[in-house]
Order: C-alpha cells, then structure tokens, then sequence
C-alpha cells in the first residue's frame, strides 16, 4: 500500500457565474489522457469571496488557478507578484501558486497568440482589432510584443480604444491607431489579420459585428474569439471572400495548455481538449 497515494493535484477557476464555463470538461480529459491525478475544480466565487477564495487554494495547497470573470482586475490586490504581460495588460486570468505564493499572469492574449501563429506570425503585419475589452486589451498587448508592425483598435467608445493603443505604444515597439466605429466600419487597405475581438456571435451562429464586409480582401486572416458557436457568421463570411478563418477554440485550447504548463510544467494534449470542447458544442471537426 505505500507506493499508493490517493491525494489529487489540484487546480480550477474562480468566476461568477460559472456552470456554464466548460473549460472543467476540457482540462479534466487532457489531464486523463496524459495520466496526470489532477482536478480542475469550477467554483462559483462571488466578488465579496474572492479574497477568501485565493487564500482558501493557497491554504489547501492548489498549484494555481484560473480567474474569469469578474474576478480578472479585482484578483491583482489578492496576489503576492504579477508577471510582466499581466501587469501591462493590467488583468490576470491565471495565477500560479509556489511554496505559497501567488503570481499572476495572464494567458488571453498568450492563448489568442499561439492560435493565430498555427496560421500565420504576427511579427511585421497590420492589425484591424475590433473591441476593446478585456480580451482586446490582451490581445493588442501580446500582438505588439510580438511585433506587430500596426495595430487599429476599433470600438464606439473611443476613449477605451485610444487607452489601448496608447498600451501598445508605450509598452512595445509596435505602433497603434484607433478608428472610431460608426455604422459599418470599413477594414482598411493592406490589412493582414482582422480579429473580432466583441462579444457579437457569441451563442448566437447568425450575430454579425457591424462591418463592411466587401471590404475584406481574399488572402487576409480573419480570426474570432468566440468559443461557441466556433464558426461564427463573420467566419463562414470571411471564408466565402476567400480569407482564412481562425475560430475561438483555438484560443480558448491554448489558454488551458499555457495555464498547465504554468500550473505543472507538463503540456497537456491540445487535440484531447478540443474534441471535448467540440463534443460539448455540437460541432463537426470540420471547421
């Protein structure tokens, strides 16, 4: 009996709400199939438990876990360091636990990133990002270090679009614009990679962000954040005009396998995780 040992690693997230939040499903299967005894536990957290809640994993020993919303900006005065990206980005949606300490990081943009390299590299293109919250911000921040040429936020607020660019030229060697977005915005000449980074299309396989779609140009990147459904109607538009889609799976994927390696220093396999995540939603490997 002495070789046995009956105790999990454990792992998971703190958001609210969070039942229907499947990154559990995914992480659990990836940790299955490469023979790992680790949890990932989903616990609802309510913003005035957050405090309690970082200090309860730090208690009962988890290696790290992930934050979503709204815990991402409100965690950082719970942790103990803050790795550079999280601190620029000025949110945190994973944080690691050593010998008792806390470090934030944060794998959006990571995530967002090690998708869109599967296709294309970053490095020298133009940039048209629509949106400028949380995931935007995490984009654009990890888009410009690993350097971008031009990056255009666009977004109705203007003041949170400028914020951001303002992000990315103070803090990487990348340039950044805003646009400001009224009616049908139009994707400029000589742009690479056109991501929709908004909430439109999510749960919704008809929504569609207010663009001007004749002015995608063939041969460009078109890349949504949306999880679910994965081929949103602004993919399945690109692809029509003869773009490359990149769908949210990817991103939401890679954000789990960084997180492990931060957490476990093992790298969980990506297919395990996004077989689930396509069983979960109904959708064919065919993207």
């Amino acid at each position: 009996m002495s070789d046995q040992n009956f105790r999990s690693i454990l792992t998971g997230s703190f958001s609210t709400p969070c039942a229907d939040n499947p990154t559990v499903a995914m992480i659990e299967a990836a940790y299955h199939h490469a023979g790992i005894d680790a949890r990932y536990i989903n616990c609802d957290v309510q913003a005035s438990n957050l405090a309690d809640a970082v200090k309860g994993a730090v208690a009962m020993e988890w290696v790290g876990f992930k934050c979503s919303l709204p815990h991402k900006v409100a965690v950082i005065e719970h942790l103990d360091a803050l790795t550079d990206a999280a601190r620029i980005i000025g949110a945190v949606n994973c944080v690691t636990i050593r010998d008792g300490r806390t470090i934030g990081n944060n794998t959006d943009g990571k995530g967002f990133l090690a998708s869109l390299k599967d296709v294309v590299d970053p490095a020298g293109k133009k940039i048209f990002l629509l949106g400028a919250g949380g995931a935007a911000r995490a984009i654009a921040v990890e888009l410009g270090l690993a350097g971008a040429a031009h990056i255009t936020v666009v977004n109705r607020d203007a003041a949170k679009a400028e914020t951001i660019a303002a992000l990315v030229r103070d803090n990487t060697d990348s340039e950044a614009t805003t646009t400001p977005w009224e009616g049908k915005v139009q994707i400029p000449v000589g742009t690479d990679v056109v991501i929709n980074a908004t909430s439109v299309g999510l749960g919704d396989a008809n929504a569609l962000p207010e663009i001007d779609l004749s002015t995608l140009k063939k041969g460009q990147i078109v890349a949504d954040v949306i999880p679910n459904p994965p081929m949103t109607r602004l993919l399945r538009e690109a692809r029509e005009k003869g773009c490359t889609p990149l769908d949210g799976l990817g991103m939401l994927v890679n954000q789990g396998v960084i997180g492990v390696e931060l957490w476990l220093g093992k790298t969980l396999d990506a297919d395990v995780m996004k077989k689930t995540l396509r069983d979960i939603f109904g959708v064919s490997g065919a993207s």
